[in-house]
């Protein structure tokens, strides 16, 4: 009967887009990238055209939605090892609020306005805009809040990566006055002599930190 076949076919793709999940491997759903989001749109309709068309062979759609898999498997590979592709993919962190003032031109870029600050700042509880230090709009599309500290002392707990797998953040660097040649020189005096071989790096209060990559 049709009816059975419609409820096997359901379960069947439930169970095979858990897996593909899965393998994908795991992230919010705030956080999805818009390669991944696009993948899970065509895997969910891929599979409501599997379950309506009964009278079609299940290979039909099950082909397309593994190729989509490893598709999206590679891409993602890729992105792990390419900084600059992941950022053409994902996106990349954009300063809105730079040590208190508004970065007009990044706003534009980002097709982001006042209305739009002012209300995620208020949805982190943030009601002047004075308050703040640093806002970061994320790839996911959430603000990040740093407000300034009330006590002078107080050290800002907002590090700016000087270095991601392997890759000088030159934009970084010029925010804090500095140039690609000054941080070479300084991890040389680390001991850090390969610039390639870091998967991470940052600089606050006059301090370093270092993490290289496995091999």
């Amino acid at each position: 009967m049709e009816w059975i076949s419609i409820i096997g076919r359901t379960m069947l793709l439930y169970i095979i887009i858990l897996i593909i999940f899965r393998l994908m491997g795991k992230r919010e759903i705030g956080e999805l990238s818009v390669l991944d989001l696009v993948v899970f749109i065509m895997l969910g309709e891929m599979a409501v055209v599997a379950i309506e068309n009964t009278d079609k062979s299940l290979w039909h759609q099950l082909v397309p939605m593994t190729f989509l898999m490893c598709i999206q498997i590679i891409l993602s590979v890729i992105s792990l090892k390419y900084q600059r592709f992941r950022h053409l993919i994902e996106g990349e962190p954009a300063i809105l609020v730079n040590a208190g003032k508004i970065d007009e031109k990044k706003m534009r870029k980002q097709r982001y306005n006042i209305d739009d600050l002012m209300m995620q700042l208020r949805e982190q509880g943030v009601g002047d805009i004075r308050d703040v230090e640093y806002a970061i709009l994320e790839p996911s599309g959430k603000l990040s809040v740093f407000q300034k500290q009330k006590n002078k002392q107080d050290t800002l707990q907002f590090t700016l990566p000087l270095i991601i797998d392997g890759e000088i953040q030159s934009s970084h660097l010029q925010m804090i006055e500095h140039t690609d040649e000054w941080l070479i020189e300084k991890l040389k005096n680390l001991g850090y002599n390969d610039v390639t071989q870091i998967l991470y790096c940052s600089f606050q209060n006059g301090k370093f930190f270092v993490d290289v990559k496995e091999n």
